[in-house]
C-alpha cells in the first residue's frame, strides 16, 4: 500500500500536531499504533481500558480516538455510546472500523484507518484475509476485526510508521515473526476464536486444548445471561472461571459476590443467602440483606452448590425461576437481578438419579456447562504455570527459579489437589529457600510429602 499523500491532511493541521488517545488493555497494540501515528505527527496518549480513556478525555480532549475491539474493564458497546454521546467533537474509530451510520466520519478518518491498515499490513499472513477496515462491504454488514495475536514490533514495522523523508534503515534479511502468546481481544458477543490464535483468556494459564477449551466456552456464554455450572477437580480453578465470565460480561462493573455453600452451617445458609429480618432467629439483632441480594446487577457464584441441602434447593429453585425472594422472617418479596454461576466438584448429574440434587435445580443450573480439567490432563502446562506463580510471589520478594531437576521432580507427582497444590507446593519451596534464588529438589520434595 502506498503511503497516504501528505496533501489529504487539512493545513491547520500540519501547523499545530493533533492528538489521538489510543485506547487497548495491549501494549503491543498501542506501542504500533502509536508508532504509526507518530510518524503521521501526531502526538499520542495511551490507555489501558476504557475508565483511563474516559478520564484522558476529560482531561483533555483529543482530536481522535482509536478503541480497541475489546476492553478488560468496560462494555465496548455501552462505552462507544457514552463517549459518542460525551466526545461528539472527536473522532471516533474501533479496531475493527466505524462506519458512517455508527459515527459522523470527522476529517481524521481516513488517516486513522490508514494507520490501522499499516499495523495490518506488516503483521502475520492471517492479515491478508481480512476485509479492508475503509471499504466494508455492505453486504457483509459492518466490519469488525479479527483477535490479534500481536508481536513486538518488527523490523518492517518500523519502517512502515517512519515518516516518508527519514532516512531509510539499512536493508536486512527478513525474519520470521514469532507469535508470543497474548491476551487476545474479541467483539461481544464472541463468535469464537480465529484459528492460529492463542485463545487463552489471561486468568487460566495453559496452552493445552482442554485449557484453550474453557477459555472458548468462557467467551461464548459470558456476554449472555444464561445460568453456568462448572464443574471439575477441588483446585483445577473453578472461582477464576467464574470472574473471567463476569470481567467479559455487562455486568463486568456491578459485584460479583461469591459464595462456599460447603463452609457455612446448614442452618445459617439460608439466612447468609437470602438474608433475614430483625428477630428472625437467635442471634439476630437486626436486620440484614443476604448474599443474593448483595449482587444485584452483577453475578452470584454459587461454590459447592452440591453441598447444599436439599430443603433450601427448593427456595433457590425458586428464585432461580422467578428473581425474587423471601428474607428469612419476612413476608415480603424482593426482587433481584443476577447472573447465576455454580461450581461443583460432584458429578450433579449422578447425584440427581440418586435424589441427593433436586433434578429441577440441576437443569435450572446446568444450562451452559463448563468443566475445569485436572491439572493431570494438561501436566504439558506445568512449566507455565510454575513461571506464573513464582512471577507471582516475587511481587512480595525477589523472584526465584526452580532448578530443572526440580522442574523434573514436579513433573513427575500426580496432583491429586491440581492447580491450587501446585501453588501452594511452590510457596513453601520459596519460603524453605529462604534467602537462595533457586528452588532446589530439596525444597520442593518437601513441600510435596507434606501433602
Amino acid at each position: 500500500m502506498q503511503p497516504v499523500p501528505v496533501s489529504i491532511l487539512p493545513p491547520a493541521t500540519r501547523i499545530r500536531p493533533r492528538t489521538a488517545l489510543v485506547a487497548s488493555a495491549d501494549s503491543s497494540f498501542r506501542q504500533r499504533i502509536s508508532e504509526v501515528l507518530t510518524g503521521l505527527r501526531w502526538q499520542v496518549r495511551e490507555a489501558e481500558g476504557g475508565a483511563q480513556a474516559w478520564a484522558e478525555a476529560e482531561a483533555t480532549p483529543p482530536e481522535a480516538i482509536i478503541v480497541d475491539s475489546w476492553l478488560p474493564d468496560l462494555d465496548l458497546a455501552e462505552f462507544l455510546k457514552d463517549f459518542r454521546g460525551s466526545f461528539p467533537q472527536v473522532d471516533l474509530v474501533t479496531a475493527g472500523g466505524v462506519s458512517a451510520e455508527e459515527s459522523p466520519r470527522g476529517p481524521y478518518r481516513q488517516e486513522l484507518l490508514y494507520a490501522l491498515r499499516r499495523i495490518q499490513d506488516t503483521d502475520t499472513a492471517a492479515w491478508n484475509t481480512a476485509p479492508a477496515l475503509d471499504k466494508p462491504n455492505p453486504a457483509s454488514g459492518p466490519v469488525h476485526a479479527a483477535p490479534w495475536p500481536l508481536p513486538a514490533p518488527s523490523a518492517a514495522a518500523r519502517r512502515a510508521s517512519t515518516p516518508r523523508d527519514a532516512a531509510p534503515e539499512p536493508a536486512a534479511q527478513a525474519q520470521p515473526i514469532s507469535l508470543s502468546p497474548v491476551p487476545i481481544r474479541v467483539d461481544l458477543p464472541a463468535q469464537g476464536i480465529e484459528p492460529g490464535s492463542s485463545g487463552r483468556l489471561p486468568e487460566l494459564v495453559g496452552e493445552a486444548a482442554c485449557m484453550l477449551e474453557v477459555s472458548r466456552r468462557v467467551r461464548l456464554v459470558a456476554p449472555l445471561m444464561s445460568t453456568v455450572l462448572i464443574e471439575g477437580p477441588t483446585g483445577s480453578g473453578k472461582e477464576l472461571v467464574a470472574e473471567a465470565m463476569h470481567r467479559l460480561s455487562p455486568r463486568s462493573r456491578k459485584p460479583f459476590v461469591a459464595i462456599n455453600c460447603a463452609a457455612i452451617p446448614e442452618e445459617l445458609l439460608e439466612a447468609e443467602l437470602f438474608g433475614h429480618t430483625r428477630g428472625a432467629f437467635t442471634g439476630a439483632v437486626k436486620g440484614r440483606i443476604g448474599r443474593i441480594e448483595s449482587a444485584d446487577g452483577g453475578t452470584l457464584f454459587l461454590d459447592e452448590i452440591g453441598e447444599m441441602p436439599l430443603a433450601l434447593q427448593s427456595k433457590l429453585l425458586r428464585f432461580v425461576e422467578s428473581g425474587e425472594l423471601q428474607r428469612v422472617g419476612d413476608n415480603e418479596t424482593v426482587r433481584v437481578d443476577v447472573r447465576i454461576v455454580a461450581a461443583t466438584h460432584r458429578p450433579l448429574a449422578e447425584h440427581t438419579k440418586a435424589g441427593t440434587f433436586r433434578a429441577d435445580l440441576y437443569y435450572r443450573l446446568a444450562v451452559f456447562l463448563i468443566r475445569t480439567p485436572s491439572l493431570a490432563e494438561h501436566a504439558q502446562d506445568l512449566p507455565l504455570l510454575v513461571n506464573h506463580f513464582m512471577q507471582r510471589l516475587g511481587r512480595e520478594a525477589p523472584v526465584k527459579r526452580v532448578d530443572p531437576k526440580a522442574l523434573a521432580r514436579l513433573a513427575m507427582h500426580d496432583w491429586p489437589g491440581n492447580v491450587r497444590e501446585l501453588e501452594h507446593v511452590l510457596e513453601r519451596g520459596a519460603i524453605l529457600a529462604g534467602k537462595e534464588a533457586v528452588l532446589t529438589e530439596r525444597e520442593l520434595d518437601f513441600g510435596l510429602l507434606v501433602n
